[in-house]
């Protein structure tokens, strides 16, 4: 699996939403002798951590359509390159804080299309049809007559974003009878639950794509190049309140901290200014501070680090800290919509 996974990270260095892989070890000291390592970039919470927060509720419009447009961005890209992932699961999407973004990891069951060397792919409950039946032949000691293809990526994804939809483990639905006879039936079902609250037009193009993901026909299925131009990413969500505690980013957002009398006295806001640039510099350099005195963002605290590991410290120490007599709420904030200038209206 090293090698394979090396040659594979090797031949997709360079794409963002593709772990980085830096450089190659030999640890000396390891239980069994000698064994060669990885060094991979350092990357922060993964999908599958994120599920267990949003447990029942789903996740947000907006965390899930950036991770299916991370994802199908960088399927399409692996499978131009001619690799198939084979293993993709929520535990396998990891956010990248300095980055923004989601990344995949974990390329130790990918192969070249048409090589396929290793009989069992994908993990239970994200394995497609396809790779299930040539599981089986293989078990039986039988050859299989269709090759597992870049396919198998698409419907492991579509199960990641059903599961992130509904805020349930899927594993059982997709190997019940009933969803063999009519999956598309329980996909409506869970889109018309009456726990989901996201019953809008956006949740009906989410629903159209996750089922082109799921065809149990491979040649049916959409491809990641043709998943990404659906009409679900071309709507704008807005993140909300627990996507912005849960994914780290290098720009803290402090809430509960100026009152409008001192957003309207110039000298008390100076004084203010300082003292949280002074608080903020003890976890790293502050590359900008801002604070709003007009709306959206009116006496919200932005603070930009240089990097997010020093966010994140900035956050877990600033988090229910009593400044000016009130307790201060610290979130993460996108970069992205920082550096625009675009502050989101309402995230509650």
């Amino acid at each position: 699996g090293f090698r394979k996974e090396r040659a594979a990270l090797e031949q997709l260095r360079g794409h963002r939403n593709i772990v980085t892989l830096y450089g190659v070890f030999t640890n000396h000291y390891s239980a069994n002798g000698p064994s060669r390592c990885l060094l991979l970039e350092l990357l922060d919470i993964s999908v599958s951590e994120l599920l267990l927060h949003s447990s029942n509720q789903g996740c947000s419009m907006w965390m899930i359509q950036h991770c299916a447009r991370d994802v199908l961005e960088a399927l399409a890209f692996l499978h131009h390159k001619g690799y198939v992932h084979a293993d993709l699961k929520p535990r396998n999407i990891l956010w990248s804080a300095e980055e923004e973004c989601f990344k995949l990891i974990d390329f130790g069951l990918s192969f070249k299309e048409g090589n396929q060397d290793v009989k069992y792919i994908q993990t239970d409950g994200y394995r497609a049809p396809e790779a299930e039946l040539q599981n089986c032949l293989a078990q039986a000691g039988l050859p299989s007559e269709t090759e597992c293809t870049s396919a198998v990526d698409l419907w492991s994804l579509g199960i990641v974003l059903l599961e992130m939809f509904s805020g349930m483990k899927l594993k059982h639905t997709v190997q019940s009878q009933e969803w063999k006879a009519n999956s598309s039936a329980i996909i409506d079902r869970i889109f018309a639950s009456e726990g989901v609250v996201n019953s809008a037009i956006p949740a009906y193009h989410l629903r159209d794509l996750i089922k082109s993901m799921l065809h149990c026909d491979q040649g049916k299925r959409a491809s990641a190049e043709k998943a990404l131009c659906s009409p679900f990413f071309s709507i704008p969500f807005a993140p909300h309140i627990e996507d912005l505690v849960m994914l780290p980013t290098p720009v803290l957002r402090l809430l509960n901290v100026l009152s409008d009398a001192s957003l309207q006295c110039e000298e008390e806001y100076e004084d203010i200014l300082e003292d949280i640039r002074e608080e903020c510099q003890k976890y790293g350099p502050v590359v900008s501070l801002l604070i709003p005195k007009e709306n959206p963002g009116k006496g919200q605290v932005f603070v930009e680090y240089a990097n997010a590991g020093d966010s994140k410290a900035a956050q877990k120490m600033l988090t229910g800290k009593i400044f000016d007599g009130k307790f201060v709420v610290a979130t993460f904030y996108p970069l992205s919509a920082y550096k625009r200038g675009y502050l989101y209206q309402n995230l509650l």
